[in-house]
């Protein structure tokens, strides 16, 4: 399926209107807010997001604590916990795995998905959570942490869908981790002018035969420029670099 121009328009300006509206946040709380009003209009009225601990598990929600922050039904929130699913939960399992977003759909399908694997997906269904994705966040020194969005239909997620929500949990994160100020103080990195102007295009969703049509280089070139704007801004991932040139300040949406 795909979505008409205006909808792939809308999704965007949507998209654009949620980092505006973060610049000013110094909250998580008001951050995490912003995100449920953007999921909310991407037809995820569910997120949550928690960090884990060395066992591989998840704490149980805290008040205040920006470390799990979720609007999940509380009774879903009781049973999973009740039923010690964080010992098993397969999001997590497969976030493990994963660098990229991932369709809870997918996994429950998945031939070595167990079957109390798929356990916790029936009940989180039989809460109203009928079918979600979830974006791993890997951080630096082993740190991890997962961003999940909800919603209470079968019909799944377009690929469209998925990017812009990938987008907006590495871009929550990102600031979440600036708030608690862990790892100090960045440096903002020294881009060049074609390296910029690569990242930019790649936050605007463009691939890089894209990038060279519009920019008049090569596929090669492109790709030889976003690795270089990839290192300088110290990560493996296309995505997470457009998004840290963001956070710097060096490229706007």
């Amino acid at each position: 399926m795909h979505f008409p121009k205006a909808a792939r328009e809308a999704f965007a300006v949507e998209f654009g209107r949620f980092l505006d509206q973060t610049d000013a946040v110094a909250q998580s709380e008001q951050l995490f807010a912003l995100l449920s009003a953007f999921a909310l209009n991407l037809g995820c009225p569910w997120i949550a997001y928690g960090s884990l601990t060395p066992d591989q598990r998840f704490s149980k929600p805290v008040r205040r604590d920006p470390a799990i922050m979720q609007n999940y039904p509380d009774e879903w929130q009781d049973r999973y916990f009740e039923m010690g699913y964080d010992r098993i939960d397969p999001i997590i399992k497969t976030s493990r795995q994963r660098t990229s977003a991932f369709r809870w759909s997918d996994v429950y399908n998945d031939a070595t998905t167990t079957e109390d694997e798929r356990r916790v997906f029936d009940e989180a269904a039989a809460f109203g959570l009928r079918s979600g994705i979830s974006v791993p966040l890997h951080g630096p020194q082993g740190s991890f942490a997962i961003m999940s969005f909800a919603q209470p239909r079968d019909h799944g997620f377009q690929n469209r869908t998925i990017a812009y929500l990938q987008l907006a949990a590495l871009h929550f994160h990102m600031k979440v981790a600036k708030f608690a100020n862990l790892g100090g103080i960045e440096e903002t990195p020294n881009l060049s002018t074609r390296e910029i102007n690569c990242i930019l295009w790649t936050a605007r969703g463009k691939s890089s035969w894209e990038i060279g049509k519009i920019l008049g280089i090569s596929v090669n070139t492109v790709n030889f420029h976003i690795k270089n704007a990839m290192r300088k801004l110290d990560t493996g991932s296309r995505t997470v670099a457009a998004i840290k040139a963001i956070n710097f300040g060096i490229i706007e949406m």
